[in-house]
């Protein structure tokens, strides 16, 4: 099982506040690290790294580097989709983050690796592990996309991803 959450500084406890900023994704985002089982192997960088480690640990498994029962990829589209966004508006990052989820969605391997590293850092998407995660698909995988929005002007995915082909005739 594979699955993958943004590293979304607001699930980590120290950024807590009286209200959560963010219930639904927290939700969704437990909810996908549960589904991978007790030993999770994490990919992602910096911040995003320790929110999938944080997010494990919640969930009662343990980080592991290798013999892994499941993969979580800590990955985000842009940071520019509105003006009131950490980046503020471009206008190429709507259509960016509609191609990369038609690369998550589909899944494209090929597409997802070929991902345009230079364009996603100016848009301020966190698509490392997005290029890492082309290796661990194959098209025909089934997927659950169970959060997919854009608050505060960034967009987060939580999807998963299991082993079992989709149906021919799907």
């Amino acid at each position: 099982m594979i699955a993958l959450v943004p590293g979304v500084l607001a699930l980590l406890p120290e950024y807590a506040s009286i209200e959560d900023p963010v219930p639904d994704l927290r939700a969704a985002c437990l909810d996908a690290v549960a589904a991978l089982g007790p030993r999770v192997r994490v990919l992602g960088t910096g911040s995003g790294e320790r929110v999938g480690r944080h997010l494990v640990e919640t969930a009662g498994a343990e980080v592991v580097d290798a013999g892994e029962s499941g993969v979580l990829v800590v990955a985000n589209g842009s940071a520019k989709r509105t003006e009131k966004a950490p980046g503020h508006l471009d206008e190429r990052a709507e259509a960016f983050d509609e191609t990369l989820r038609e690369l998550l969605v589909g899944p494209d391997p090929a597409g997802l690796a070929a991902i345009d590293a230079e364009l996603g850092a100016e848009l301020w998407a966190d698509v490392g592990g997005l290029v890492a995660l082309g290796d661990l698909l194959a098209p025909g995988q089934a997927v659950d996309v169970t959060y997919d929005a854009a608050p505060f002007g960034v967009q987060y995915w939580v999807i998963r991803w299991s082993p079992d082909a989709v149906p021919s005739d799907a």
